[in-house]
C-alpha cells in the first residue's frame, strides 16, 4: 500500500505544461484573469449595487415603490411556504418593508434598495481561489479514476496523465483557435445541458485542453453538498437561487453577470436554463444572463477599451445520463416546469454516482464534448485572428453594431434584439453539432418500432406497454439503414456522429447498446431474449431516443414513416 500512496503523492505533485503550478506559487503575467477575481470581488458587488441604485434613483418614484413591493411580496410568499431556518431569519424584515413601503420617502426607498441589493449581490457572488483550482486539477482525476476503475488505479499512477479518464471524455472542435481567442477577448461558453455532471466534465476538459477556467452560475441547491460546495464556491461558481422570483433579484443576477463579463472574466451559461428533462436537444433557449454579454460589449466600447466577446456553443453528449430516470419521469409527469429544481435525483446519491461512473468507464466513450465554431455577439462567425466575418467572408468591425452616427451608444432595446437573434440561432447550431451515439441510434429504432406496434395510442398509454419485442434480425437491419443515412447526413454537414456509428457493424452497435443499458439503471432498458429484443422500460427508451428525435423523418423507412412522423411531432411540440 505504501508504494501506491507514494506514487499517488508524486502524481499529485506533477505539473502538466498547460496547467498552473502547484498552489502557493507566485502569480504570473499569463495567469487567467479569474485568478485575481477575489481581489476584485468587493468591487464587483459594489458596482452591481451602484448601477441598480443609480438606475432607480432618477426614475419616477412609483417605479421604485413597485419594485420594492414586488420583492417584499414574493419573498414573504416564498419564505412562508418554506418554513425553515432561512424563513425564520428573514421573513420579519420583508414583512416590515411590505408594511412601511407606502409611507417611505423616495430617499428612504433608495436606501432600502441599496441594502437589499448589497445583501443579494453578496449572496450571489462567488470566489476563485487558485490554490483550490490547483488542488482540484491534481486530485479530482485520480479520485474519479480510482472510483471508476479500482483495478487500473495502480497502473494509472505510473503513466503520464490520467489515460483512463482522458479516454473517457473525447473533445472535438476548434480547440486551438479557442485558446487564441481566450487571449484576445472574453469567451462565453453556451453548452447544452443534460446532467449536473456537465459543469464537472467541462471544467476538467477546459483544464486538460489548455483553456482558461470560467465563471458560471449554479443552482443554489447544488451548494448543499459540503464537498461539492467547497469546490464550486472556490472555483468561480456564483449562486443562483431559482426559488427567488423577485424582479429585483433577477436584476442583481444580470448586473453581476454584466459586471464579470465587462471585466473580462470568461463565463459559462446553460441557455436551456435547466437540464433537459426529455433529453431532447434544446429548441428554445433563455439568454437572459448570457445576453448581458452584449451589454458588456457595448459598455466597453463606450469606455474606449473595446474587448471582443466570443460566444462558443458546445454540445455535451453522453451514451448514458446519470439522472435519466428522474429526468424522464419528471418530464412525463409534466413536472418539468412546476418542479424546476430537483433536489433528490441521482446526482445527490453517492452510490448511484459511483455505479454510473463504473459503468461509463467500460463504454466506448463516456462523453463527447464538441465545441462549435465561435460567434461574435451579433451571430457573425469569427476567424483565427478573432475578426468577425460577414457572410461574404470579409472582416468587419463588430463595434459598428452598437454605434449611432459613428459613435457607440447604449441602447437596451437594441441589445435585446441582438440577444434574441442569438437565441434563435443557437438551437440550429445545437442540432447540427449534437453528436449522435450508438445508444441514441438503437433506442430510436426500438422506440420507433414500439410506436409502429401501438397505433392510435397517445404518448402516455404507449409508455405503459411492457411486453413489446422486436426481432433481432429486423433490429439489426433497421439500425444498419439508419446508420447509413446518418453517415450521409454527416457528409452533408447536418449532424455529427460518434466513432462507433461511423465504423462498427449494426449488430455490434446493438450489442453495445444492450450492454450499456444493463447494470446501471434500476432495471435493463431492453434485453435479448432468444431471437428478439424485449423492451422493458419504454420511458428510458424514449429518453435516449429523444436525442435523435429531430432526425426521425430523415431516418424513416417506407414501412416506418408514419411512426417516424409521430416521433418527429413529439420533438416539434417540445
Amino acid at each position: 500500500m505504501r508504494p501506491v500512496l507514494k506514487l499517488l503523492k508524486q502524481r499529485i505533485l506533477q505539473v502538466r505544461p498547460q496547467l498552473p503550478s502547484f498552489p502557493g506559487r507566485a502569480a504570473r503575467a499569463d495567469d487567467p484573469a479569474v485568478f485575481s477575481f477575489n481581489e476584485q470581488r468587493a468591487s464587483v458587488m459594489d458596482s452591481v449595487t451602484r448601477r441598480i441604485v443609480s438606475r432607480y434613483r432618477t426614475r419616477e418614484p412609483q417605479e421604485l415603490l413597485y419594485l420594492l413591493s414586488d420583492a417584499a411580496n414574493t419573498e414573504v410568499r416564498r419564505l412562508s411556504s418554506q418554513k425553515d431556518a432561512e424563513a425564520e431569519l428573514e421573513i420579519s424584515a420583508w414583512r416590515k418593508l411590505l408594511r412601511g413601503n407606502g409611507r417611505m420617502s423616495h430617499d428612504e426607498r433608495v436606501a432600502a434598495l441599496e441594502r437589499i441589493c448589497a445583501r443579494m449581490s453578496g449572496d450571489v457572488a462567488g470566489n476563485f481561489d487558485p490554490r483550490v483550482y490547483g488542488i482540484a486539477l491534481r486530485i479530482v482525476p485520480g479520485l474519479l479514476t480510482g472510483v471508476m476503475s479500482p483495478g487500473t488505479f495502480p497502473r494509472e499512477l505510473v503513466q503520464p496523465g490520467w489515460p483512463q479518464l482522458d479516454a473517457l471524455i473525447r473533445v472535438e472542435g476548434p480547440v486551438e483557435r479557442l485558446r487564441r481567442l481566450a487571449r484576445l477577448g472574453t469567451l462565453i461558453l453556451v453548452p447544452t445541458h443534460s446532467s449536473n455532471l456537465d459543469s464537472v466534465a467541462l471544467g476538467y476538459v477546459l483544464a486538460r485542453e489548455g483553456l482558461p477556467p470560467v465563471v458560471y452560475g449554479a443552482g443554489k441547491n447544488l451548494f448543499t453538498n459540503p464537498i461539492i460546495s467547497f469546490f464550486m464556491h472556490n472555483l468561480g461558481a456564483y449562486r443562483v437561487d431559482r426559488r427567488v422570483q423577485a424582479r429585483l433579484y433577477k436584476e442583481v443576477l444580470k448586473g453581476y453577470s454584466f459586471e464579470i463579463i465587462r471585466r473580462g472574466y470568461h463565463s459559462l451559461f446553460f441557455p436551456g436554463g435547466t437540464r433537459s428533462r426529455s433529453n431532447m436537444v434544446e429548441r428554445h433557449v433563455k439568454l437572459g444572463l448570457a445576453g448581458t454579454a452584449v451589454s458588456a460589449f457595448t459598455e466597453n466600447q463606450l469606455d474606449g477599451a473595446p474587448r471582443p466577446v466570443f460566444f462558443v456553443p458546445i454540445t455535451i453528449n453522453y451514451p448514458l445520463v446519470l439522472e435519466a430516470e428522474t429526468l424522464i419521469d419528471d418530464y412525463l409527469k409534466g413536472a418539468g416546469q412546476s418542479r424546476y429544481i430537483i433536489t433528490d435525483d441521482e446526482f445527490s446519491q453517492v452510490d448511484r454516482m459511483v455505479a454510473f461512473l463504473k459503468k461509463v468507464l467500460v463504454l466506448r466513450n463516456g462523453a463527447v464534448i464538441r465545441f462549435a465554431e465561435p460567434l461574435d455577439p451579433f451571430c457573425n462567425p469569427v476567424d483565427e485572428l478573432g475578426r468577425s466575418l460577414s457572410p461574404s467572408g470579409r472582416a468587419i468591425d463588430p463595434g459598428t453594431y452598437v454605434q449611432q452616427g459613428g459613435r457607440p451608444v447604449a441602447d437596451e432595446l437594441r441589445d435585446m434584439g441582438y440577444t434574441r437573434e442569438l437565441g434563435e440561432l443557437l438551437p440550429s447550431v445545437y442540432r447540427r453539432e449534437t453528436v449522435i451515439l450508438w445508444t441514441h441510434l438503437v433506442a430510436h429504432v426500438l422506440y420507433r418500432y414500439l410506436v409502429l406496434r401501438t397505433p392510435g395510442r397517445d404518448l402516455f398509454t404507449r409508455q405503459r406497454v411492457r411486453d413489446a419485442s422486436m426481432r433481432r434480425d429486423r433490429l439489426d437491419r433497421e439500425v444498419g439503414l439508419a446508420q447509413a443515412k446518418l453517415i450521409e447526413l454527416e457528409q452533408s454537414d447536418r449532424v455529427r456522429l460518434g466513432r462507433a456509428i461511423r465504423s462498427e457493424p449494426p449488430s455490434r452497435l446493438v450489442d453495445e447498446a444492450l450492454e450499456a443499458w444493463s447494470g446501471y439503471h434500476s432495471k435493463p432498458i431492453a434485453v435479448a431474449e432468444g431471437d428478439s429484443v424485449r423492451m422493458l422500460d419504454p420511458n428510458l427508451l424514449l429518453f435516449y431516443q429523444n436525442r435523435i428525435v429531430h432526425l426521425a423523418d430523415d431516418l424513416a423507412t417506407p414501412e416506418t414513416v408514419k411512426a417516424a412522423r409521430i416521433i418527429a411531432a413529439m420533438g416539434e411540440g417540445a
